[in-house]
Formats: structure tokens, sequence, C-alpha cells
């Protein structure tokens, strides 16, 4: 079944990638992000998607949000891919600031405006892009990790307060490893790097598939000859509790 999809996110790295595939697939795709000119050339290079410019950091952000799920009309999947991440070894005070407004206060912001949309119409599906960073820590980026456990906890929470009110709510978290985005500076050298396009491949049979946790991450086969592998884990969430 074709699904109308928004992508929070979409004007590079892996939120691009992942609305080229649901797009290829024949799903219905809006995008939107902060950077309008490649908001633009996207929904040309998509058929003329639906988009709009949307900083999540706005207190008006839902309101850009309900307007651009009317012009979609409707919505099924949510997937929330905005984030800012920036190592800081020296614990600047403006930098883990700003990371906890976008990845905690937007992120909330918009997670909650798609959770109410879903629960007035009695089901649909929450998904976002965290990062693996959040199960551990970072130690050169406090911040950016303590935002992702924030993400995942959340999720969780929400997964189980679906479950309490009886709603068909599918949550899908997405925790990838180090990917070659915008996200990560080229003046560090990052372990194991993934490219975009794999990893978008991962997240689309992920959320296609109902996965409550996706995660996405680098592992070295001793033979050395296969890099990459991409562990999925197999649960399924959903939010309404099945009949016995």
């Amino acid at each position: 079944m074709k699904k109308r999809i928004i992508i929070m996110g979409a004007t590079s790295g892996i939120g691009l990638e992942v609305a080229r595939l649901f797009h290829k697939q024949g799903h219905t795709v809006a995008i939107a992000g902060r950077r309008l000119e490649n908001l633009k050339h996207i929904s040309t290079e998509l058929g003329d998607c639906p988009y709009a410019q949307i900083d999540v950091n706005d207190t008006q952000a839902t309101l850009h949000l309900q307007e651009l799920i009317e012009r979609l009309g409707g919505m099924d999947i949510y997937l929330h891919v905005s984030g800012i991440g920036k190592q800081n070894r020296h614990l600047d005070t403006a930098i883990e600031l700003s990371t906890v407004e976008t990845n905690v206060m937007g992120f909330t912001r918009l997670i909650n405006h798609a959770w109410h949309y879903f629960a007035q119409k009695g089901h649909g599906h929450i998904a976002a892009v965290t990062s693996i960073a959040g199960t551990k820590g970072m130690g050169a980026a406090p911040s950016y990790s303590a935002t992702k456990r924030y993400c995942n906890t959340y999720l969780e929470a929400l997964s189980q307060l679906a479950h309490i009110r009886g709603l068909d709510i599918t949550f899908t978290d997405i925790r990838p490893g180090f990917v070659d985005t915008d996200i990560l500076s080229k003046d560090f050298h990052y372990p194991m790097m993934m490219k975009t396009q794999p990893v978008a491949r991962s997240i689309v049979r992920g959320i296609l598939s109902g996965k409550r946790i996706v995660t996405i991450d680098w592992r070295i086969r001793s033979s050395s000859t296969s890099p990459i592998l991409f562990i999925i884990q197999s649960t399924v969430s959903r939010g309404r509790p099945k009949s016995p």
C-alpha cells in the first residue's frame, strides 16, 4: 500500500536520500527543511512534490507542518530527520544549548504535532532518526549524546502512551552510527564512516516493515572482504494492543 509521507529535514544527507527512495517506490512524499532553494530543487526532482520551509525551532513550525499535511492530502508517516550535532571538546556552552534547542525542543514540538494528528486520525506512524550516541554517549559530544538519549526515551514513552490509550500508532527509532553527511565536521576523523545511500535503504526498509528500533552500524567481519553489515532489530511495535 502506498503511503503519504512527510520528511522533516529533507534538504540534504539522510533525509534527502530517504525522500528519493520513497518517491522511487511510488509513495507520495512531501519535504520540509530550512533551506528554501534546496527544497525547490528537490521538489522538482521528485515530481514537484509539496514542500515547506520549516525551522523546527520556530514556534510557528507546527502551523507550517499542518499546512503541509493538508496540501499533501493527509499524512500516514511522519519522519523526523532534523537535528544538529557538533564535537564540543571544550564544552562551549553556546554549542551545548543550541544542540538542546534543536534536538530536544524542536524535536518535541514537531513529534508532538504528529502525535496529535495521528491520535485524532486513529492511526499513523512516527519515525525519527536519532543516533547510537544516545545509547552510551560520546565524550566528544556531550549535549548531542544526551539529546539523542532524550529522543530514544521520548519515542519509547510515546509508544507506551499509545498502548495505554489504545491508539494504533507505530513508532520507529532509527539509530545510525557515523554517516557521511554535513552534520559531521570534516576536520575530524570518524571511524567506520557510512555512506548515506545504504543507510537510507536500511531506514526505508525498517520504516515500511514497522520496526520499533532500527540500529544501523558498521561491523568488520573477520575476512574483511565484506566490511558493512547493517543490523536491523526485528522488534515490531504497534500502539494498539492486539486482541487475544
